[in-house]
């Protein structure tokens, strides 16, 4: 096992680390102290061929500004609250509105957006690195002091990021961390995510509404086979059917799936043309499936025009904006409570 470290920016003079570890096997994840943001996950396909299969960028500048929060931890509320507002013990807070009114990803300046301290432990069998982060109270409009700790693992016996949050707060307040990778398995961008095979264990989804935001509706998949990947598909038909809520999302997927309580992995993702499967596993409830409907622009992603469909995310979370639906499984952590959460990728 093995983590190198190499200056890789500032922010705010102060200097951007970047970390990258490795197993024996050569697989390889590096990942920064800037919003704890995973730069790159480096995996073998058939041959064992060892390519870049997540988004990112080349520079610290680019991530500095980086609107589709490649690879970032986001917090500290992932996904949307409507209007910015939420009422915890009979008291109204106003959260930070960066998206059309409502609140995204924990705000300009959240998780993502904060350099955390840092700490390498590494074992024969296991390299880790741990960071920290005390958000103080008010930070983009959240309450109470929050004291949070993320590790990135690999171990050396199978190529697996272990991706583990803990937290505890001084105030009752609103807690769902995520990270915000986007994963393309046919190595190095060689072609979009459209034809990259999907299995799902999830039984119902929440639709959204034109600000895709939850309406608080669960929809079975077995009324609505467009979203069924219990049995796996492609994501190819979502580009061109006329679905009020593909089309709602951008011509593709934006929506949270709720995640069944079985032994079947959360998501499993497989690109045939190179051999790799991409296996998720969490203890979250939800999982928000995105197709990078937006990511297109004039711009490049090391090297690549960016393009639709270019990756995919799994945000394993809470259902967003559950503060205002008492059906969804809650993201209220109180005080004398520990937040936990884990969840794996594993490149097969």
């Amino acid at each position: 096992m093995e983590i190198s470290q190499k200056l890789f920016g500032h922010k705010d003079r102060k200097p951007v680390t970047l970390y990258t570890l490795t197993n024996d096997r050569g697989f390889q994840v590096s990942c920064m102290d800037y919003g704890c943001v995973v730069t790159e996950i480096v995996a073998p396909d058939r041959n064992g061929k060892f390519e870049n299969v997540v988004l990112g960028f080349d520079t610290f500048e680019e991530y500095e500004s980086n609107p589709h929060f490649f690879g970032a931890l986001v917090g500290r509320f992932a996904g949307r609250i409507k209007d910015g507002e939420f009422t915890l013990d009979e008291t109204r807070y106003q959260v930070a509105k960066n998206a059309n009114g409502h609140h995204l990803h924990g705000g300009d300046q959240g998780l993502h957006a904060v350099i955390w301290e840092s700490k390498v432990i590494t074992s024969d069998q296991e390299a880790i690195i741990e960071f920290t982060y005390v958000s103080p109270d008010g930070e983009e409009g959240f309450p109470g002091n929050l004291s949070m700790m993320v590790r990135y693992s690999l171990k050396n016996d199978s190529n697996q990021l272990v991706i583990s949050y803990r937290a505890t707060s001084d105030k009752t307040t609103l807690l769902n961390v995520t990270n915000h990778s986007y994963f393309n398995l046919s190595g190095n961008l060689q072609n979009t995510v459209l034809d990259h095979e999907l299995t799902m264990a999830s039984d119902h989804y929440l639709d959204v509404d034109e600000e895709l935001l939850p309406t608080g509706n669960l929809v079975a998949v077995t009324e609505d086979p467009l979203f069924d990947f219990r049995h796996g598909k492609t994501i190819r038909e979502a580009i061109t059917a006329e679905h009020p809520q593909t089309q709602l999302a951008g011509n593709g997927y934006d929506h949270p799936f709720l995640l069944n309580s079985s032994d079947q992995p959360a998501v499993q993702l497989t690109d045939r043309t190179s051999g790799r499967t991409l296996v998720v596993e969490t203890t979250e409830p939800a999982v928000v499936f995105y197709t990078g409907n937006h990511i297109g622009g004039p711009y490049k992603i090391r090297g690549t025009a960016a393009q639709n469909q270019l990756g995919m995310c799994f945000e394993t979370q809470s259902p967003p904006d559950s503060a205002r639906h008492s059906h969804f499984p809650s993201s209220v952590l109180h005080v004398g409570e520990e937040f936990k959460s884990e969840t794996s990728y594993t490149f097969l």
